[in-house]
């Protein structure tokens, strides 16, 4: 495969200048062109044929969400999107998620070229992975409101099931695609989704508008319960542990693991220890390979384990990797793994 063609879209000069600077730097991109506004963008998109576009949230003329609704419907290509930390660039940024953006950076708040070189390297990373990704053309549909049919309650078991969930790259979208259709007596939740501070509590407030569940972005000594969903906050490792019969989750700041914070191993690891047998793990979406050594040793510590698919996979990195090594009981597409956790939690 030859270089990886990025057009870069921003209304700022200094930030395409630095974006330019910055990816150049690395030999397998090739920055083949800017624009300042979605209008220019679209002719150069047209004349160029990039692989990967860098979008900004915030530009003139026409808004960044507006700009990718409009070329997922007629020209899906991989966006990575350019957000602020502010509550308002965190809904954009997770609603651009869900028109089909790949995947996100966050601007510096201060010093725009020290601040940039922070996060070259993640932002070139997740280029390269945004080069690979399945982006698939989109309705206006990419739907905020809508909930799907909850598959059926009836006969969940309640024994203490933990049910463990880890995703990255397209995880946002493909998390939301299966807890809306859990029943709000599914057994509890733990979900570890790579994300920085801050975008996990305005995605886990999201989450629980539109589902069934309760869903929250968990905080040190939250008790694990039935019908609850707890997001892992970004910044911040997230695992389980257990006192008597009540089960709760400890945060904290230890090192980042698979460069990592929070870490799908890390979760998975104590629910192999602390839940054994009595749950189910999920591998979903997204790149590298965090989170597969941990559903293995879910998997060696008796629970039943499940892995997205290629084909339903924006990026087939973190699941691929969990069935190289075994670690995957069954293989499901995304719209079957639900039901799998479901029939694993209810009685024969």
């Amino acid at each position: 495969m030859g270089k990886i063609r990025v057009l870069t879209i921003d209304d700022s000069a200094l930030m395409r200048q630095v974006l330019a600077e910055l990816l150049s730097k690395d030999p397998g991109i090739e920055v083949i062109g800017s624009a300042p506004d979605p209008y220019v963008a679209r002719e150069k998109i047209k004349a160029l044929n990039p692989d990967v576009l860098t979008l900004d949230v915030e530009m003139p003329k026409m808004d960044g969400l507006t700009f990718l609704e409009k070329l997922m419907r007629g020209r899906p290509t991989p966006v990575i999107m350019v957000s602020s930390l502010t509550e308002a660039g965190c809904q954009t940024t997770l609603r651009a998620l869900e028109l089909g953006a790949v995947d996100f950076i966050t601007k510096p708040k201060i010093d725009l070229r020290e601040g940039m070189d922070h996060v070259a390297q993640d932002l070139i990373v997740k280029i390269k992975a945004a080069a690979t990704a399945s982006v698939r053309a989109t309705t206006a549909a990419a739907s905020s409101t809508s909930r799907p049919t909850s598959l059926n309650s009836a006969m969940i078991k309640t024994t203490d099931m933990i049910i463990a969930i880890g995703s990255s790259t397209g995880g946002t979208e493909a998390v939301k695609d299966v807890l809306q259709v859990l029943p709000p007596n599914t057994p509890p939740i733990l979900i570890t989704q790579h994300m920085p501070e801050r975008f996990t509590k305005t995605w886990a407030d999201r989450m629980n508008q539109l589902c069934r569940i309760s869903v929250k972005e968990a905080e040190d000594g939250d008790s694990v319960l039935p019908g609850h969903a707890l997001v892992a906050p970004g910044n911040y490792h997230m695992t389980l542990v257990r006192s008597g019969a009540r089960y709760s989750v400890r945060i904290n700041q230890d090192e980042p693991v698979n460069r990592h914070r929070p870490s799908v191993d890390v979760m998975f690891d104590s629910v192999a220890q602390y839940a054994g047998g009595n749950a189910v793990g999920v591998i979903l979406t997204g790149m590298g390979g965090d989170g597969a050594k941990g559903l293995l040793r879910m998997k060696e510590a008796g629970a039943f384990t499940i892995a997205q698919d290629e084909a339903s996979c924006v990026v087939f990195g973190m699941p691929k990797e969990a069935i190289k090594l075994g670690a995957a009981d069954i293989v499901r597409p995304l719209d079957d793994i639900a039901s799998a956790i479901l029939t694993q939690v209810t009685r024969a």
